[in-house]
């Protein structure tokens, strides 16, 4: 690999210490391409330039190097600290990139006389405490109801300072009123006891809920031993939301405490690591980061990453880490571990599926967004091959269907952007027309299907298609024209012999190019459309056949019939069932008939 300034470089490389560092890569108009860490600082730069770079992108950071700076720690865990730290500040081209750079919520306690309880997504270094941060909404939302249930806090942002409360400087607002407060603003709450309620709230959050619920019920006792049934009973209502609470949270084991847990799972760009904070057997906070790759990195150097990341974001002093693979990092003070069985490989499982299901997720949620993108560029082209004033979202296509005029049925059949919604298919039954007119067929079916979605108040399709020439398109217009829908709604023809395209009023049919995406979703409309009713009318048909010839049967009623059609479908089928079954249906006497009647063998 030839550089524009190697010896320049070189020269750089030479005088770097072997020692835990950070380096840093500037190009030539001295912006930070990447940084990195190293527990030999010599070591690790000159393996850059030292041998040819597999990867491609590895290869371009290389060629683009103009500048190398470094900066010696003293432990292996201030270079990663201080890495983490300057590739959230500076963003380098080459690093690692955090994908999910949204802020998560957290649960703050402010460093207040009287402090107040609340939901944030900035963490200020003011002296409150900050707890999270949390994956779901809903979880600290619900944390904050049950604190207010159990503590009615001040949520006000008065300066309850002790001489602005003994000065009456406030009076008690709605909150107090309602019950939402014990209004510490006009000294109805003590100091001690607020505090008291705000140590709780804290053993909550870390996680220690059956200690909150062991004092409660000490206190519950002693109210009761001295005859303060009214206290013991507001503590009773206490304790029975902190177990209902406790009851959902989900405890994974009994011997584990105060753990945090890492897994990672990867694809060919991104890396997910799901992390799990348990604390006394409880599973307290989990969420996934999504890490895009930019130089190949491996698994162990994603998962170091986000480790480093992530327990720096959410303050994390756990001296115990649970990973998968064996990693090459040291952190002052904890201990790395693979568990291989136990409630630790089990944690170490439930937080691979995790990881894995947020990939799967993600990509399920690009396939949605690929098929929806598709969707608009095919319903935008087919507003513009059909000359439609909106794109067809919502198309209906008719068919009529029938046997030397015998059983004439139709069927409707609905595509919506582009795809078939079945739930909304119908069937129809030709009621008016006698003998095989397609014609009036169509316009029957046509007049009733948009009668009823007028009569209900439901949307209208922005295109109808008929199957059939200028003839069925005509009949379907009529139909329209009584319904005074027409030019409201497009609606074209397509015919069967050369696919030509009708519109209302044009001599000349369009003739689509058989590639054409218009064209192949208006196909698949007319045969969904034909499948549709084909199977129907079938069906139909199958069973006017049985019935006719049951009718021919002296004895044999109206009932009967019904409960052979619906049991045996048709006369092959009730011919190769037994006596007995045709008996269990109708009765012995009936049967007979039957049987007799095909001479069948009892």
């Amino acid at each position: 690999m030839v550089l524009k300034n190697a010896e320049y470089i070189r020269s750089l490389v030479s005088v770097l210490p072997d020692q835990p560092g950070i380096y840093q890569y500037f190009d030539s108009t001295g912006k930070i391409i990447y940084v990195g860490k190293a527990k030999n600082l010599k070591k690790r730069v000159t393996s850059y330039f030292n041998k040819n770079q597999q990867n491609r992108k590895t290869e371009l950071l290389v060629r683009n190097i103009a500048d190398i700076r470094h900066m010696v720690v003293e432990t292996e865990q201030d270079a990663l600290l201080l890495e983490n730290n300057l590739i959230k500040k500076y963003q380098p081209r080459y690093n690692i990139r955090l994908k999910d750079d949204k802020t998560y919520p957290w649960i703050v306690i402010k460093n207040e006389q009287f402090p107040r309880v609340f939901q944030t997504r900035n963490v200020i270094r003011d002296g409150s405490s900050y707890f999270g941060p949390y994956a779901s909404i809903l979880t600290v939302r619900m944390l904050l109801d049950l604190f207010r249930k159990l503590f009615k806090l001040r949520n006000c942002k008065l300066n309850l300072s002790a001489e602005n409360i003994r000065q009456k400087k406030f009076k008690v607002c709605l909150e107090y009123h309602i019950g939402n407060c014990n209004a510490p603003c006009i000294g109805r709450v003590e100091h001690e006891q607020y505090q008291k309620s705000i140590d709780q709230i804290k053993e909550i959050l870390k996680g220690n809920i059956t200690g909150v619920i062991k004092y409660l019920k000490d206190l519950m006792r002693n109210f009761s031993a001295e005859m303060k049934f009214e206290d013991a009973a507001i503590i009773k209502e206490k304790l029975e939301l902190l177990e209902k609470f406790q009851s959902r949270s989900t405890v994974v084991s009994n011997t584990i405490s105060d753990v945090d847990v890492f897994t990672i799972d990867v694809d060919e760009s991104f890396g997910y690591v799901n992390y799990l904070k348990i604390i006394r057997g409880a599973i307290m906070q989990t969420y996934t980061m999504e890490l895009k790759k930019v130089l190949d990195e491996s698994p162990e150097e994603l998962l170091e990453f986000a480790i480093v990341e992530i327990r720096q974001k959410i303050f994390s002093n756990a001296k115990e880490i649970l990973v998968p693979i064996k990693l090459d990092i040291e952190l002052e003070g904890v201990k790395f571990q693979i568990p291989k069985q136990g409630d630790k490989k089990k944690l170490l499982d439930l937080s691979e599926r995790n990881s894995k299901y947020y990939r799967l997720e993600k990509m399920k949620h690009q396939l949605v967004s690929k098929t929806e993108k598709n969707a608009n560029r095919i319903l935008e082209t087919m507003q513009k091959d059909l000359q439609l004033k909106v794109q067809p979202v919502h198309i209906e296509c008719f068919d009529n269907s029938n046997l030397q005029g015998t059983n004439p049925v139709s069927s409707c059949v609905v595509f919506r952007n582009t795809k078939p919604a079945k739930k909304d298919y119908r069937h129809f039954n030709v009621k008016t027309v006698v003998g095989p007119d397609d014609f009036a067929s169509m316009e029957e079916v046509v007049f009733r299907r948009y009668k009823r979605l007028l009569d209900e108040e439901q949307s209208l399709p922005q295109l109808i298609v008929i199957d059939g020439g200028k003839g069925q398109l005509g009949a379907a217009l009529n139909a329209l024209e009584k319904l005074d829908l027409r030019g409201k709604i497009a609606i074209i023809g397509i015919a069967k012999r050369l696919e030509e395209i009708y519109f209302p009023g044009d001599s000349v049919p369009l003739y689509l190019d058989k590639n054409s995406e218009t064209l192949k979703i208006i196909q698949q409309l007319r045969d969904e459309a034909h499948r549709f009713g084909i199977t129907f009318h079938r069906n139909k048909r199958s069973g006017e056949f049985i019935k006719s010839e049951l009718e021919n049967i002296s004895g044999i009623g109206e009932k009967s019939i019904t409960a052979l059609l619906k049991r045996f479908k048709s006369i092959e089928n009730l011919k190769n069932h037994s006596y007995q079954e045709v008996a269990e249906e109708i009765g012995d006497s009936k049967a007979r008939l039957i049987f007799d009647f095909y001479r069948l063998n009892y």
